[in-house]
């Protein structure tokens, strides 16, 4: 619980079903967060009071800061474009408090995802929530067969707007307007100035160029990029011009134009099935490349040591090192991995994606 809307709702529900609740709260980061911080302890305990139901805190400061935080500014150092709510889902909510509710003899561990589990044929399948907009199977992908055979998701045929309505029958002490914020742990000021606080020594001068290698710009600091990106380039140009590459090695911002930025394949690395075993040969399948992407259609062929190569059927564009790249098959998440580089074919001129 961690005293928003959804993960209250959640608990309120299961409450109405008559199931025995125990609110679990991981009390994540710093005070000064936007979540995970002392004060959504204590307004997941008001909460909790509300249901009448036990309340639990657990101090998962240090797992958190190691298991996501410290990966995250990491990352960004690589020149890379991570995806923490992932990372969090797989070691915290379903690895850490998934451990220590068993413990407690918890059956299950319901958390307020839009989402959905179902077991076919004595195998775990992960769907997505009902409602596409609100729908959160992607930063779930990576959950294994032992993980979903505990997880419950009781907003998983839920719409956000039938979630906050149900909140204020209820009279839970939640703003229902509200949204959980993806970078929970990043303060106002920024994730670029969290991750200098961090490395100080990534706020360095250096130069923008463009394919041809000409200098058309400085940067502050090549984290301070991600692929695709077009907004505070601070450089002139008569065409549009898009982050194609970060080179933290030599301190360099690529830039190109969109048809220059489209990738016709990309491979991923550390590939998690969620069925438990890659299938046998190449798939097709939709294959989503960041949380808001409406989906590719791709052919996914399964490489050895847990790697994959993804094949677009049109050139997409922005396939982001870093982010992750999950696999579907309608509702079904098949699995996923991490982007780990782009390819750019003799076709990349029509740049589909969005």
């Amino acid at each position: 619980m961690s005293g928003g809307l959804d993960s209250s709702v959640a608990a309120a529900l299961l409450v109405e079903q008559g199931h025995e609740v125990i609110g679990l709260t991981a009390h994540l980061w710093k005070d000064g967060s936007r979540c995970c911080s002392a004060e959504d302890v204590a307004r997941a305990a008001r909460v909790a009071r509300r249901l009448g139901i036990e309340h639990r805190v657990l101090n998962s400061v240090e797992f958190f800061g190691e298991k996501v935080v410290r990966p995250f500014v990491e990352e960004y150092a690589r020149g890379l474009t991570p995806s923490p709510c992932v990372r969090c889902n797989e070691f915290v909510k379903f690895g850490v408090l998934l451990r220590d509710a068993l413990r407690m003899g918890c059956a299950r561990l319901a958390t307020g995802h839009y989402a959905r589990a179902e077991r076919l044929d004595s195998v775990w399948r992960l769907l997505r929530g009902a409602e596409e907009r609100k729908d959160q199977s992607y930063f779930l992908h990576r959950l294994d067969q032992a993980q979903l055979a505990h997880a419950l998701f009781p907003l998983g045929t839920w719409t956000k707007a039938g979630a906050a309505a149900y909140a204020a029958r209820c009279g839970l002490p939640v703003e229902t307007a509200s949204d959980s914020q993806d970078l929970c742990f990043v303060p106002a000021a920024g994730y670029a100035v969290f991750v200098e606080k961090y490395r100080p020594d990534l706020r360095a001068e250096g130069r923008i160029l463009d394919t041809a290698g000409r200098e058309v710009g400085r940067h502050a600091g090549v984290h301070r990029f991600t692929v695709g990106q077009r907004e505070g380039l601070g450089i002139a140009s008569a065409s549009r011009l898009y982050v194609k590459e970060l080179r933290p090695e030599s301190n360099e911002v690529i830039v190109g134009t969109r048809e220059e930025v489209a990738r016709s394949s990309c491979t991923a690395r550390d590939v998690r099935w969620v069925a438990g075993a890659p299938p046998a040969g190449a798939v097709r399948c939709v294959v989503r490349l960041r949380y808001r992407h409406r989906g590719a259609a791709a052919t996914v062929d399964p490489l050895a040591g847990d790697r994959a190569e993804v094949r677009f059927d049109q050139p997409e564009f922005a396939v982001t090192p870093g982010q992750a790249a999950v696999f579907y098959d309608a509702d079904e998440v098949l699995g996923g991995g991490w982007i780990e580089r782009g390819e750019r074919g003799p076709e990349g001129a029509r740049a589909g994606g969005a």
